[in-house]
């Protein structure tokens, strides 16, 4: 059964390529603009327990042809490499997605990030700030948080013994739960028809990505208490995106504290939308990297030679 959700990943994700970053390789998807256009070029970043496959399904068809688009699966996640430890945390990860920009021959972009990849955006902002033009982020999860983790995260982080329920418990528990889980997500929307197929979801309960995921998941807090310091040093436009129904991600703890933090950023709350701000918000998404482009002017060259 997991050797079949992982070979399904790899032949739905045969039109992206694997590049080396330094040891180990990412995925990525790249499509070019068609023309000229005004729209800077953008990376997508996706949160925990997915791949590039949710926000190509969120902002493919909304982006194609109108900006170059990068697409991104997190080390560790979808057709990516897990690389070293330091992938664990959002600054090795920006370090990762540097490198790949500029193999990809990206000098420059709009960063996007949702939840978990909200946190790679920043810390990408704050590494390599000569790689952004700008920041949208989506029902960011960027603060230390009270309450812990829930229970199977810390289970899979626990050494040996995660091993065991990793491979032995999560992909039969995942099999029972992945719908239930994908409906807390969107809620109080409802997840589209066939969400789960459409974003290769079932990917997040085989045992090496479900293991990762939950290292990161574990480590996130720490890491935001040390990084939200260091906040007020981001410069670039910021739009923050979030809807005020998020039983996920606290708006208040994130989103709102982000608004404070980066001086002259844009805080949008979508009254009666969860945690699924990417796919249930996506026009205002396309209005602030459109908003963006335009505040930011043309640049020499966001594409190198």
């Amino acid at each position: 059964m997991i050797s079949r959700i992982i070979n399904n990943i790899k032949r739905n994700t045969a039109a992206a390529s694997r590049i080396d970053v330094g040891g180990y390789s990412l995925n990525s998807l790249l499509l070019e603009a068609v023309g000229r256009t005004e729209l800077k070029s953008v990376v997508f970043i996706h949160g925990a327990s997915t791949s590039l496959s949710d926000p190509l399904l969120s902002f493919r068809a909304k982006f194609e042809g109108r900006a170059q688009i990068l697409f991104v699966d997190r080390p560790g996640h979808g057709a990516s490499d897990q690389g070293s430890a330091t992938n664990v945390l959002p600054d090795g990860q920006a370090d990762a997605v540097a490198t790949l920009m500029e193999k990809r021959g990206m000098r420059r972009a709009i960063i996007v990030g949702h939840s978990f990849g909200g946190a790679v955006a920043a810390a990408l902002a704050l590494r390599h700030p000569e790689k952004v033009t700008g920041l949208v982020f989506l029902s960011p999860a960027l603060y230390p948080w009270s309450g812990g983790v829930a229970w199977y995260y810390s289970a899979a982080c626990v050494p040996v013994l995660g091993y065991a329920f990793s491979i032995l418990i999560v992909p039969f528990l995942g099999l029972m739960a992945i719908n239930r889980a994908t409906k807390a997500v969107f809620a109080p929307q409802a997840p589209p028809r066939r969400y789960i197929w459409k974003t290769r979801a079932l990917q997040a309960i085989t045992p090496a990505k479900f293991r990762h995921n939950a290292k990161e998941i574990v480590a996130l807090s720490s890491w935001a208490e040390a990084a939200s310091t260091s906040y007020t040093r981001i410069h670039v436009p910021t739009v923050i995106i979030t809807g005020d129904k998020d039983a996920i991600v606290s708006p208040e703890v994130h989103a709102r504290q982000l608004s404070r933090d980066i001086a002259g950023s844009k805080l949008i709350v979508v009254p009666g939308i969860g945690h699924k701000s990417d796919f249930c918000a996506g026009d205002l998404v396309v209005a602030a990297i459109e908003d963006i482009s335009a505040e930011t002017g043309p640049d020499v060259c966001d594409r190198m030679a």
